[in-house]
């Protein structure tokens, strides 16, 4: 007789249904519509995406912890299946059986491909929609036009022929995937008020504190079943509740009292102190879906000369402030676009010449010389708007080590708020900008990538205007196959680092914390908050999720 082999995931144990996971809101929970919906938004716990990961792929294989998660690693949500007609045409066929939650207006009505037309036309600005959503439709740039063939059946014509690039953009891990209830926008025009909060998706929003806390409780109707044990209807878990903790020193003690399920995006510092008092508390590390940079204004003097952008660039110590900031956490490499944890793509550090490798070494003396070639030779004022969120502390330490060359900065702090419009929306700061979220060392999407740096791009707020860059997104999209385009995205890569547009730091390691009764964890809630960009899997990762009570009760909560 032939022995049965035991599955991976069987290490889990045998998922139950029951109970409440309580989870940290790092942000304030703001605007529930994916049209523009900024970092701290849980729409996607209500709303569903048309594809989404291999629930049963071993994490040997693929730990869909980074960004960006290759297609070839997803399956069908509410597209069962997808093909290419051709080249530039993307095809998704619906799986049939959706509804919509049975709340007022959709009422329980049957997803069908009309509402993925809707979506896409009124992110883009296509059909009866004039106004492009403007965090969302750059993305789609490509995108000509979305259409239904029949209920189930919808076409995507692109005109580019890259099918990466396709595949890309349409299997992203953004909000843009999310799919809005079409008579909701019609009845109040967006989804801002959360009492406007209706999809396809497992859990709704039963109750909302503005900006402190979200109540959500299982859809009783919700078509989904667990790939792992087929015969088993999602969701496990009753109860989901997000709990704004702005301050990690309360969030940690509420982690240790056991009033905390799950943590995502703590400091080093914070997470090996935790597991020296708390081994039980699992901690799961990942790259952080970008690396820490500082923006110059490439447009003004004195950045645009590449020569002070290079002596910034040696005046800071990046293998000490690995190992002493850090603590020997992350990696001590300087980063150009695509992070070098993206497997197979970019340029990692590891490959690059000497000569490139020397541009970003520490060395104050060169880091002088080079000032004084600029006509700086005694240095220079200047002032940096940092986003409230980032890393202070490290920017204290970039400050010191620009002091020691003659490069006096002053730190000017705005409010996430505020420096988003001041930085990202009006490109109003006229000398250096930083926050947490930067255009180097990207885990998404690798293609897109090339666009981060594109004159007239929002993301491009270190203002860089180069037609040699320019170039590579054009190549990109009538690459032939997956090599070709992987070879642009390296020259482009190093091209990016040559120029010094913006000032790398280092790629820290993102830290989450789950108590050892939360089962089916393995890091992914990670992806499902998608490193602070925006929960865009939640609806996938939290129905599938479940307690172990009784691990739980021995544990004293």
């Amino acid at each position: 007789m032939k022995k049965k082999t035991r599955k991976w995931w069987e290490k889990f144990g045998k998922p139950e249904y029951g109970g409440e996971l309580v989870i940290r809101a790092n942000n304030k929970i703001v605007n529930f519509d994916p049209y523009d919906a900024p970092s701290g938004n849980i729409h996607s716990a209500w709303m569903e995406r048309l594809v989404s990961c291999d629930w049963t792929l071993d994490p040997a294989v693929f730990d869909f912890l980074p960004h960006w998660h290759p297609s070839q690693y997803m399956k069908g949500c509410l597209a069962e299946s997808w093909e290419f007609t051709d080249p530039g045409t993307y095809v998704a066929h619906l799986r049939k059986g959706i509804h919509w939650q049975n709340i007022p207006p959709a009422n329980g009505r049957e997803f069908n491909a009309d509402d993925v037309v809707f979506h896409y036309q009124r992110m883009c600005g296509m059909g009866n929609f004039s106004k492009p959503s403007q965090q969302r439709a750059p993305a789609f740039q490509e995108l000509v036009s979305v259409t239904a063939a029949d209920q189930y059946t919808v076409i995507f014509k692109w005109n580019v022929t890259n099918k990466e690039l396709i595949l890309e953009t349409m299997h992203q891990i953004s909000p843009a995937a999310c799919l809005e209830n079409p008579e909701a926008v019609k009845k109040w025009g967006d989804l801002n008020d959360w009492h406007h909060a209706v999809g396809t998706g497992p859990y709704m929003l039963k109750e909302f504190l503005p900006g402190g806390a979200a109540t959500l409780v299982k859809n009783p109707d919700y078509w989904g079943h667990d790939e792992r044990y087929p015969l088993h209807k999602l969701p496990y878990i009753d109860t989901v509740k997000f709990i704004l903790m702005a301050n990690e020193a309360e969030a940690i003690e509420a982690m240790r009292q056991g009033k905390l399920d799950i943590i995502d995006h703590i400091s080093p510092k914070q997470a090996y102190a935790i597991q020296k008092t708390n081994p039980e508390i699992l901690q799961i590390t990942h790259p952080d879906s970008n690396a820490a940079s500082i923006e110059p204004r490439n447009d003004t003097t004195p950045f645009n000369d590449i020569r002070v952008r290079k002596a910034m660039q040696m005046a800071i110590d990046l293998p000490a402030l690995a190992k002493e900031y850090f603590e020997g956490t992350i990696e001590p490499y300087p980063s150009t676009l695509t992070s070098r944890y993206m497997t197979g793509w970019g340029f990692p550090y590891e490959e690059w010449p000497q000569d490139l490798k020397d541009e970003y070494a520490y060395n104050p003396p060169a880091a002088k010389k080079l000032l004084a070639e600029a006509g700086y030779p005694d240095g220079f004022t200047t002032n940096i708007v940092v986003d409230a969120a980032a890393d202070l502390g490290m920017i204290q330490i970039i400050k010191s080590y620009f002091a020691a060359v003659g490069i006096d900065m002053e730190i000017r702090i705005m409010a996430t708020g505020q420096w988003i419009n001041f930085v990202l929306v009006g490109h109003k700061h006229d000398q250096l900008a930083h926050r947490t979220g930067g255009p180097l060392g990207h885990t998404s999407a690798p293609n897109r990538d090339l666009t981060l740096y594109q004159k007239g791009v929002r993301s491009n707020w270190a203002m860089v205007d180069d037609p040699v860059f320019e170039g590579f997104l054009p190549k990109v999209l009538v690459a032939k196959d997956l090599e070709e385009t992987r070879k642009i995205v390296k020259e482009a890569n190093e091209y990016v680092a040559r120029q010094h547009f913006s000032i790398s730091l280092l790629q820290p390691r993102a830290h989450s914390l789950c108590q050892p009764w939360v089962k089916g964890f393995s890091g992914q809630f990670g992806s499902a908050w998608a490193h602070g960009g925006g929960p865009a899997m939640l609806s996938f990762y939290l129905p599938r999720f479940w307690i172990d009570q009784k691990m739980k009760k021995a544990m004293g909560l």
